[in-house]
Order: structure tokens, then sequence, then C-alpha cells
């Protein structure tokens, strides 16, 4: 039965066995589970006890007033038994999360069930404190309620949404010292063409410019160099592969690469766009002349790609560890689709960082977040070789961890600003299965705050 509890559940069972016996008791009573439910007390189920203003000592003081002399003995063995209404209570946890739909057994299924059972003193000692039962089984249910598995992601619907104007993120894309040398350079090479709008191919040359980047370095073992790519532009006629759609300051084509190698910065954990990024940006779009050329300099994208990528993942910067980790979690549940909750599995799996430990100290561990999240979105029909995707609220909560970065004047973005993103979007996967642990946003953001002063 036990192997079903979450690991909070069995701190409670030990807490409560613990108690009993440090009370000289030969059983353990149904009363020694209450005091072990408010010991292990953590998050919502913590400021229901609170606001009763329930306190360890007065509910010790209510529990010796029933618990009968005959239980206590002097004769200790190393674990205790239960007695009958404890193995009772028990019981009517499994039941209420078979009902409810649940694989494991929570915190909130044993709180449910004590202040359910009449047959126990607890009713009458929560009572005594003014405790209202009602209204808290109400809230716990909503905790324990049964989540119906989708063989689709529940976020998913999000991205059929219109999309915004993203003509303005370009401000961004050029807010670090190497990219605002590509520009720079580029719009001295578009000064010196009979062009008026800035392509592709200005943004590679000017990337390539660069004799000593370690990028530069990278496109010649493939190669390409400055000096052959300028003379396949020097071929070129026609701007058309250019125009695939409304003409701005950027060629259609440049723009769309330019907003993806802002996006690809956020995905590899970094809070400013790189010369590394917008070249990215390009073999995804694969689109205009610059990606033509190096095509016809025989360039394969996936090998580039990847030399390009293995040296920032040595680096290891934690969001992008949390993004591959979420991805692998999406996986194993059979899916292609990213969403919040994903990164919370990602953000509990990287540990090391702030966003990890806030949430370790809040006891959130894998295997139950693991559980809640398998609870609520079920499993896919098939294991995802694919493109993974992300939805649009896991988007919207990269775009602000990117923010937050910014803001902390951080190059990179770290797990704690990952962990408070989730917090902007309270109807979120993620922040649903934190509420089912026990945690809410202003203990994530009092965390994050206490660990970064320390």
């Amino acid at each position: 039965m036990f192997e079903r509890f979450t690991e909070k559940a069995v701190n409670v069972v030990s807490t409560s066995q613990k108690l009993a016996k440090e009370a000289g008791a030969s059983k353990v009573a149904p009363e020694y589970l209450l005091l072990a439910l408010f010991d292990e007390a953590k998050g919502i189920s913590l400021k229901i006890f609170k606001s009763y203003d329930i306190t360890h000592e007065k509910l010790e003081k209510e529990v010796q007033k029933y618990v009968s002399s005959n239980m206590r003995n002097t004769v200790q063995t190393v674990t205790l038994p239960f007695d009958i209404e404890y193995k009772e209570i028990l019981k009517k946890t499994l039941d209420l999360a078979n009902k409810s739909g649940h694989q494991t057994i929570l915190y909130e299924h044993l709180f449910l069930s004590v202040i359910s059972d009449r047959k126990s003193n607890n009713v009458k000692i929560l009572e005594n404190l003014g405790f209202d039962i009602y209204k808290s089984k109400n809230l716990l249910e909503k905790l324990v309620q049964k989540k119906i598995k989708r063989l689709y992601h529940p976020e998913i619907d999000e991205n059929n949404a219109t999309p915004e104007n993203k003509a303005q993120e370009t401000d961004n894309i050029f807010n670090s010292k190497e990219s605002e040398k590509v520009f720079e350079r580029a719009v001295a090479k578009l000064s010196t063409s009979n062009y008026e709008i800035l392509g592709t191919e200005q943004i590679l040359s000017s990337i390539l410019e660069d004799k000593d980047s370690e990028l530069t370095k990278i496109f010649e073992k493939f190669g390409v160099t400055g000096e052959n790519f300028e003379e396949k532009l020097a071929k070129i006629q026609s701007r058309q592969a250019e125009y695939e759609g409304r003409q701005i300051i950027f060629t259609p084509n440049a723009f769309t690469t330019m907003n993806m190698a802002l996006q690809t910065a956020k995905e590899l954990g970094s809070s400013v766009v790189l010369p590394e990024h917008i070249v990215l940006g390009l073999l995804k779009t694969k689109r205009g002349i610059a990606y033509e050329i190096l095509k016809e300099l025989k360039v394969q994208d996936d090998d580039l790609a990847h030399s390009i990528i293995k040296p920032i993942e040595k680096q290891m910067p934690e969001t992008l560890t949390i993004l591959r980790l979420a991805k692998e979690e999406a996986r194993r549940l059979g899916r292609n689709i990213v969403g919040t909750e994903m990164f919370l599995l990602g953000i509990i799996g990287e540990g090391t960082g702030i966003g990890g430990q806030v949430l370790s100290e809040l006891e959130i561990t894998m295997k139950d977040a693991r559980a809640i999240v398998e609870n609520m979105i079920g499993f896919g029909n098939e294991y995802y070789d694919r493109e993974i995707i992300f939805t649009e609220r896991a988007k919207r909560v990269l775009e602000k961890a990117w923010e937050l970065a910014q803001k902390d004047k951080k190059e990179k973005i770290e797990s704690a600003h990952m962990l408070l993103a989730l917090t902007t979007e309270p109807d979120s996967l993620a922040m649903k299965a934190l509420e089912q642990l026990g945690v809410d946003a202003v203990e994530i953001k009092e965390g994050v705050k206490k660990f970064q002063q320390a």
C-alpha cells in the first residue's frame, strides 16, 4: 500500500509513529496522525491550520485529552503497530485516492480522510480549536479532484491563438556587443550595395568578416570562408529569394531569421542574442540568399548546428539543461509537446540552480511531481522522435524568464528566472501541479528571494 504514497505522505505516517513512540503509546492512534499532519504541513495545508491559529502545542494539548491512558505503555518496540481506527483511515485514504482518479496517495488525501472520519476523536479535537471542517473539506476536495487524462496536451489549444506582432522584438536582437557589431557591419555592407533593405546575405557576410571569432572558425571547418561566401554572393543577380512576405526594415526572410535567432537564444539559456544564435536561426528557417549559398557550399545543416551548439552546451547554462530535461520528460510520456509542467520537471531535474533548491526546500520531489503531471496529462500514444514544440503558454514563460534575466543584468537565463516566470501564469499546468503539491506562488517568490540574498 505504502508504495503508492508520495514521499510527503510517507513522511506523515512515519512522523505519526515517531510521535506515538515518544508519547509512550503501545499503538499508533489516529490522533498522532493528526499531529503528524500538522508537523508535515506545507503550503496550502499549513495555511489552513494557521488560519485557525493552530500551533503544535495547542494541538498536542487537545490530543492528550483524548488519547486513553490504557494506550500508554513503557515497553517500546522498534516500529509501533497501527490501531484499528488508524488502519480504517488508511483504507479510506486509499479509497479516496482511487475515487479521485489518482494513482498515488497524496498528503491531501490523508488530511481529507482524517477530517472526514467521525469515529476517531480528530474531528472533535479540531472543532475544539475552532477548525471549520466543512470549509476545509471543500478546499482539500478541490486539490484532489479527479483529473481527466487526455491524449492531447491541455495547453496545446492555445497554440491556435492569433500570434502577436513580433516586429518590436527585433529591438532586443542586437542587445549584445557581438551582435551589435554584426549589425553595424551588415548596415555598412548594405550602404555600399544597391539595396535599401537588410537581407540574410549581409548578416551572414558580416558574421564571417570577424576572422578571430570561434564561430568563423567553425564555418571554416565546413569549407565556408568570408571570401568564398562573397564570391558566391557576387554571382547573385536577384534578391527574389529574400521576398516571401511583406517588406520591412529587414527582408521578410531576414526578419524571420532574426526572430528565430531570438527564440533560439532563449532556448539555449541566453538573455542576449549572439552571432551563433543568428546562424542557428538561419539554419532553422532554411530561407534566403545566405542559406542558398551555404547549400551551394555543401554545408550540412545538422552538422553545422551541432558544431555551434556543442561549445554552448559545455558551458552548462541552467536553462539549457532545464529545457533538455523538459523535452526528455515529454518524450517519456510519449509526447512531442512541452508545456509549463515539463518546465517544472526540468527545474526539479536540474536541481543545482536556485530554482531547484527552492523547490527542494519546499519538499517538492521529482517522484511526486511526476506523479501529479502524469495524472494531469496522461500518456501519449507513441514515443515521439520528431521535433519537440512548445505550447504558447510555455513560450510566454520562456519570454518572461528572458525579461527577468535582463532585468537582473544576467547574461544567462537562470533556473530562478524560469521558476519565477512560472508564477506569472497562475492557470498553467505547472502552477496547478504545484498547488496539488501544497505550494503557492508566494512561497516560491519568497524562497527565490531568500536564496538570492544568501
